[in-house]
């Protein structure tokens, strides 16, 4: 949970991800269209990736990826984050954790 805690704080925003997924795809690239330049953790890439999805599913995650962090707050998966882009919620958050400057 350290190594969670201390990845999502590296970055505005942080993208927990699997190069396989088709959601995960979907998320980076509404983030990148915005501007946003998140950090993305391919989990099926990257050393100890399984253990980092399975304490991204201890936090509530479900499924583990997509999982997204804005100013190191978990925001969710896909749902949340396409609910909160819906809502017109999204870029304001994004410009609160300094992630957009428009």
């Amino acid at each position: 949970m350290d190594r969670v805690t201390k990845m999502v704080s590296e970055r505005p925003v942080v993208i927990f991800s699997k190069s396989s997924c088709c959601m995960s795809h979907t998320i980076k690239t509404l983030f990148c269209d915005f501007g946003v330049n998140p950090l993305v953790h391919e989990l099926d890439e990257i050393p100890r990736g399984r253990d980092i999805e399975q304490a991204l599913s201890r936090l509530g995650c479900s499924p583990s990826v997509p999982v997204v962090f804005i100013g190191g707050e978990l925001v969710g998966g896909a749902n949340e984050v396409m609910s909160l882009h819906l809502n017109r919620s999204l870029i304001p958050m994004l410009k609160k954790a300094g992630a957009l400057w428009v």
